[in-house]
């Protein structure tokens, strides 16, 4: 199995400069420590909070990275977008990339963003099926015409080809069955959010198989957004992570993340830690991500090294810690191939 970070959100308050100078220093920490996919979110208009854009991000760090680190979004909103400049950006950064990229794609959930772009935010789901039925037509075809709800046009002639024939791996974000069943009909692989739980993960990817089967496509591990927070003792990694991300997880409930609670974060923070990620001692994340790894078919792990008011010996200290603690133990592990439905949960 393998592991990777998604680049963070930063304060406000810290520089363009410092900001930049920090996620290359990370980035060379990720490389020099073994984890081998850098990923970044995407948004616009975050306030207090802020998000590099992912295209250009991407393309400036490949130029830090060897060709065993592949990039990604994780996930670009696809309904903010028209789908024929995202389909070039994106065949253009496989290009820049060599081949390294892969493309995680969702829906969104702000509708703050939708209503600045002027974009419905109700049909957000059914623009997204849309557009990646344009981008992937634009992608293997030299002359596409479409006529959708949403987009239409004619004889048009693409120029851009992706690096990757046909074209990069889609992992393609949901939350409920028919978005999971969408992405297995149109993706590569359905990126686990941290709030899932394990008896939810386990009954959405025995969905997410079925439909594969169904329509006699080849079944997929899935990038798993987790974090792996080690420590020497148990305690010290639950006050570890706490110090790292209370504040930011608390700030998503603000922004209207349906998956996130200010009541529950504040009172319970430790429990939740406890069924979100990887936490304790390196054995004892290890046995975890090992435990998980023998019933779902999990991999790449994406963790978040950096968190608002973090320094950068901060963030460089954890990725020192999982290169040299967890890394090398989780390379060991292979995940299962297909589902086992009737598992005894972790805990």
């Amino acid at each position: 199995m393998q592991i990777g970070v998604i680049l963070g959100d930063v304060h406000g308050s810290v520089s363009p400069r410092q900001h930049l100078d920090a996620l290359l220093r990370q980035v060379e920490a990720v490389q020099r420590n073994g984890l081998t996919y850098v990923t970044i979110g995407h948004h616009y208009l975050y306030g207090d909070y802020r998000w590099l854009q992912p295209i250009p991000t991407l393309a400036r760090i490949a130029a830090e990275l060897d060709d065993s680190v592949t990039l990604g979004t994780a996930v670009i909103q696809v309904p903010l977008l028209h789908p024929i400049a995202l389909a070039e950006e994106l065949a253009t950064l496989d290009i820049m990339t060599r081949g390294r990229l892969v493309v995680g794609m969702g829906a969104g959930y702000r509708e703050d963003e939708f209503t600045a772009l002027g974009v419905d935010f109700a049909k957000r789901f059914a623009m997204m099926d849309e557009a990646i039925q344009i981008m992937r037509q634009l992608w293997t075809q030299d002359v596409v015409s479409f006529e959708g709800r949403f987009w239409s046009f004619r004889d048009g002639h693409t120029h851009i080809r992706p690096w990757q024939d046909p074209h990069p791996p889609l992992w393609i974000g949901a939350m409920k069955d028919a978005g999971v069943r969408r992405s297995a009909r149109l993706g590569d692989g359905w990126p686990v959010t941290p709030e899932t739980t394990v008896p939810e993960m386990i009954r959405l990817m025995a969905l997410y198989e079925d439909e594969r089967e169904r329509l006699g496509r080849p079944q997929v591990r899935h990038p798993l957004r987790r974090e792996i927070v080690p420590a020497p003792t148990t305690d010290a990694a639950f006050d570890r992570f706490e110090g790292m991300a209370k504040e930011r997880l608390l700030a998503y409930a603000a922004r209207s993340l349906e998956t996130r609670d200010a009541g529950v974060l504040s009172r319970q923070f430790r429990a939740v830690a406890a069924k979100e990620t990887f936490i304790g001692t390196p054995d004892e994340c290890i046995e975890q991500i090992r435990q998980l790894a023998a019933i779902v078919p999990i991999d790449p792990i994406l963790v978040r090294a950096q968190w608002p008011r973090m320094t950068s010996d901060q963030v460089v200290a954890y990725l020192d810690d999982l290169g040299r603690d967890i890394v090398p133990a989780v390379r060991e592990i292979e995940s299962v191939d297909r589902v086992v439905r009737e598992a005894a949960v972790p805990s």
